[in-house]
């Protein structure tokens, strides 16, 4: 039947459908993505475009020192959450983790709002595959800059999970209900964010804080700024640097993106071996998500961090 003469689904349906997908991300669970088209999904898109909507916020709720202090560091400690558990624990199993624990960080990763991790694991895992080729979801030299950027998760291809390739981390329901219900832990962490605004407006008033301007501070502007500084690996990170090591795809170092990200910026390095914990291969590559790894295993969270081979570090062919 040709296309232009099936039924278009009611309004309702829509609507219906949209709020499914919002509220539940294996809502109508698609075994192959792949048989989605390659094109912007608006209607499951419209969280991410409010998330960026409220930068205008600013206008009205103007800044404090706390506010933005607050904001930096949450970005950091997100950022290690992300780069951390959901990057080398969960799509690269880089080092051990207890149930408890990675639970724990999955949630702490999920605050921000870069889905579930086991839909993070699952496309980088996919990246590795068949970085910088056409199959690549996200290759700057393949598809174009602002795609690798951004355009790539407003798809409707990629927003569903390929279970497929996170077999290991699938097996844990803890898990898939966080990936499921990805939008839970971000509104669990802005209603944290807003009450503790208000505890320090009402609680110490020198500090000049409000309820609303701490929640803009700490959820959306914060939250924007971790979502880019990860997404500048996909793309600046492909671009932009040198590369130590000859690779089979466009990965490049980066010390300003290496301060970024957190170490995340040594992604040529990454490349070379992406089963290591440590980034930065050299002393001299400040790798900041490393040391609180290393930290968190001398105090018994996590074990078996994974060493880079001596002869990868030693021997430079490139």
């Amino acid at each position: 039947m040709n296309n232009s003469t099936q039924p278009k689904a009611s309004t309702f349906t829509r609507i219906k459908d949209m709020l499914g997908h919002w509220l539940d991300s294996d809502y109508k669970r698609i075994e192959n993505p792949k048989a989605l088209a390659v094109k912007v999904d608006w209607e499951r898109c419209i969280p991410f475009i409010i998330l960026h909507l409220g930068l205008f916020l600013l206008i009205w709720v103007s800044w404090s020192p706390t506010a933005v202090i607050a904001a930096i560091i949450l970005y950091i400690l997100r950022m290690f959450a992300i780069t951390g558990f959901y990057h080398r624990y969960f799509s690269h199993r880089s080092f051990k983790a207890g149930r408890i624990m990675q639970f724990i960080m999955a949630v702490w990763g999920n605050t921000a709002m870069q889905r579930g991790a086991l839909w993070w694991a699952a496309n980088h895992r996919h990246h590795h595959k068949h970085s910088d080729t056409e199959e690549d979801l996200h290759s700057p030299g393949v598809q174009g800059f602002w795609w690798s950027h951004i355009g790539w998760i407003t798809c409707k291809r990629n927003f569903p999970t390929d279970y497929s390739q996170i077999k290991d981390l699938a097996k844990f329901p803890e898990l898939v209900f966080l990936n499921r219900f990805d939008q839970l832990v971000p509104y669990l962490y802005g209603a944290c964010m807003y009450a503790l605004g208000y505890f320090l407006e009402t609680t110490y008033p020198t500090l000049a804080v409000t309820a609303p301007q701490f929640f803009v501070w700490t959820f959306f502007v914060s939250t924007v700024f971790l979502l880019h500084g990860t997404l500048m690996i996909n793309s600046m990170a492909h671009v932009w640097g040198k590369q130590r090591y000859k690779t089979k795809d466009d990965s490049k170092n980066s010390a300003i993106l290496a301060i970024i990200t957190l170490g995340e910026g040594w992604h040529n390095n990454h490349h070379r071996y992406p089963h290591s914990t440590r980034q930065g291969f050299k002393w001299w590559e400040i790798d900041i998500t490393y040391y609180g790894l290393k930290i968190m295993s001398l105090l018994g969270l996590i074990t078996k961090l994974r060493k880079v081979p001596d002869e990868i570090i030693q021997n430079r062919s490139k």
